[in-house]
């Protein structure tokens, strides 16, 4: 694969380990793909975790924040892995692919910590725990236009496949898991396949895309969409230092599971005492955008009283966008970030910035 990015033009960066795309052309020109019709990713530094058994269920309902026991067999949910404190260690999707079979997909940089940790937890249970990161590749077809061009290569009726499902499938004369979930905040398919096949179903994807506008996208690009979509990246929105309760992703954890789970007593008294700082969407004014690590203060004291997490030039709406931690009772509407020195007044925003047009 990477000998097929570099002969496309891409510009590549080390990211956890591997030699990853950033754009091929413009990143704006990749971001306005996606958003207006569609954009290609290769994903495949991705990790992926089997799990099997027949506790598997009860397994993970005790490894991980969620309910996996209660996903049907060709779903999907979001889920977190977190510490005895409660702080995350990494968010994942959680396919069920049969009765006793679920895919865990984790972050690169914390697929082996995610590994070793599942490991650790299951440890007991009547499961086995594989490390599936070099047998699969991971390519995403994202946009408006991304069911169509799927529809061109595969032996199913991709309209069928519902958001968060995943099913076996033919595509391009290839054996594919794939599913319908994304991080860009507009409809796409995932396509989990193996390493060999992944090059012939770029080129295939390629050849579909033609004629709907497809584009190749690299990770700069990825990260403008996810932010506009308000979509939590860990090593940034998401740490050790946070719990869902802060990331306003509460939503996701179910207490009371027979057996519990680890973490379970720090979170029940985050929920019982309220998260002691929320994520909050900021806009601003003028072209300078604001950066991770910046500033966030109150608008009359001038005290600091947060930090950027994530921050860019929004490409589908002109104007900067941002996330950041402020103190959960912070009831302003009106902040000042700290750029570069300049004070700069933001809003304070629902997330997410941008929603696509159904």
């Amino acid at each position: 694969m990477h000998d097929l990015h570099a002969a496309l033009g891409a510009t590549f960066t080390d990211f956890a380990g591997w030699s990853m795309p950033v754009r091929y052309t413009s990143e704006l020109d990749e971001h306005h793909a996606v958003r207006k019709a569609a954009g290609l990713f290769d994903l495949t530094h991705m990790g992926e975790i089997e799990l099997s058994g027949p506790e598997v269920g009860r397994a993970l309902d005790y490894a991980l924040v969620g309910e996996p026991s209660k996903i049907a067999i060709g779903r999907a949910r979001y889920s977190m892995l977190v510490h005895e404190t409660g702080g995350i260690l990494d968010d994942l999707i959680v396919y069920r692919l049969g009765a006793t079979e679920y895919l865990v997909v984790a972050n690169a940089g914390n697929a082996q910590l995610v590994c070793a940790t599942l490991r650790d937890r299951i440890d007991g249970y009547a499961v086995t725990v594989s490390d599936a990161c070099d047998d699969w590749a991971l390519l995403a077809v994202q946009g408006p236009q991304s069911a169509a061009i799927v529809a061109e290569l595969a032996d199913v009726d991709v309209k069928t496949l519902k958001y968060y499902g995943i099913d076996p499938a033919g595509l391009a004369g290839h054996a594919v898991l794939l599913a319908r979930t994304g991080y860009t905040g507009e409809d796409g398919f995932e396509i989990y396949c193996r390493p060999a096949d992944a090059a012939d179903l770029w080129k295939a994807l390629t050849e579909a895309g033609t004629g709907y506008g497809l584009q190749p996208c690299g990770l700069a690009c990825r990260d403008t969409l996810r932010l506009e979509a308000g979509m939590p990246l860990y090593g940034q929105e998401l740490t050790t230092r946070t719990t869902p309760f802060d990331a306003g992703q509460g939503r996701i954890v179910v207490f009371d599971k027979p057996g519990g789970f680890v973490g379970e007593a720090a979170l029940a008294i985050r929920r019982a005492e309220g998260p002691r700082q929320k994520l909050v969407g900021l806009t601003t004014g003028g072209r300078r955008a604001p950066r991770t690590g910046y500033a966030v203060l109150d608008v009359e004291s001038g005290d600091v009283i947060g930090e950027i997490t994530s921050g860019a030039l929004s490409p589908s709406l002109g104007y900067p966008v941002a996330m950041a931690y402020v103190p959960a009772d912070y009831a302003g509407t009106e902040v000042l970030v700290d750029v570069r020195g300049t004070q700069v007044r933001g809003s304070i925003t629902p997330l997410p910035f941008y929603r696509r047009q159904v």
